[in-house]
């Protein structure tokens, strides 16, 4: 018994050297050690089931819009608040898409229509179908772009394209139909796993500049929408809703549209 109390000390001192040991091997031959940044957005090949994305609209002047957007693609809801510029100032505008209704509210509203929020009924577009384009974006569709280049930094990976002397006719209903030259510039990051993590579209011409662009904050982040209460809404037609849009940069502006559209990009 004597013999064995002294061997035990011994015994748990060799075994802790060799963890001790071990343990710094292994760290020094890690080819990811645990300073090495980790892809937060990595889906492991699953469509995310909610989304945090952040959009930001600008034209070359002092203000542009801003966005947060939570998509929630399992329940096909939606929501974002935005800051609008309106002259001096910024007005903020929230959106909500649920229950087949998109629903708008501003502190402006009440004063118009005797509630903060109005609402129309609309066919919600199926949003379970970006998901699957934010998993991973097939960048090879991408063409008609006569510059691509390929960045690594890290994790993510960066696409860039440009195609000068696009030619885009001026509107129908313009007086003057002188075509415009443009040079448009598409910029697509994706992560480890190929997810989408940023994109941008610029669309450069010698007077003015539009640049519509997107970051992911978070992936499969709780996102609860909710409808407002219903003695906050007045409904209203569709046409007035797009009127109350009109004259902004929001106007005709569809994020469903931009998201799947990426890696779909064509030019002629």
């Amino acid at each position: 018994m004597a013999v064995s109390k002294r061997l035990a000390p011994l015994t748990l001192a060799v075994v802790a050297l060799a963890l001790t040991v071990t343990g710094v091997v292994y760290a020094a031959t890690d080819s990811n050690p645990a300073s090495s940044p980790k892809d937060p957005l990595a889906l492991n090949g699953y469509p995310p089931k909610t989304a945090d994305l952040e959009l930001k609209i600008s034209s070359g002047q002092p203000y542009s819009v801003d966005a947060n957007i939570n998509v929630n693609f399992r329940k096909n809801t939606a929501e974002a608040q935005l800051l609008v510029p309106l002259f001096f100032s910024a007005a903020q505008v929230d959106l909500r898409m649920a229950d087949g209704h998109i629903y708008l509210g501003s502190q402006n509203l009440s004063s118009v229509y005797g509630a903060p929020w109005i609402a129309t009924k609309v066919s919600s577009p199926p949003l379970f179908g970006i998901s699957l384009e934010l998993t991973k974006p097939d960048v090879s569709l991408i063409s008609g772009f006569s510059n691509e280049t390929v960045t690594k930094n890290g994790y993510l990976t960066t696409y860039d394209f440009r195609r000068n002397n696009v030619i885009i006719p001026t509107p129908s209903a313009s007086p003057v139909k002188m075509p415009a030259a443009l040079s448009v510039d598409v910029s697509i990051t994706v992560g480890s796993e190929g997810e989408l993590s940023a994109a941008s579209v610029s669309e450069t011409s010698n007077s003015s500049t539009v640049t519509i662009s997107l970051n992911v904050l978070s992936y499969n982040q709780p996102v609860q929408v909710t409808a407002p209460p219903a003695g906050q809404v007045k409904q209203v037609n569709l046409s007035l809703l797009k009127g109350l849009l009109k004259g902004t940069p929001l106007n005709g502006l569809a994020l469903p549209n931009i998201l799947g559209s990426l890696g779909k990009i064509q030019l002629n």
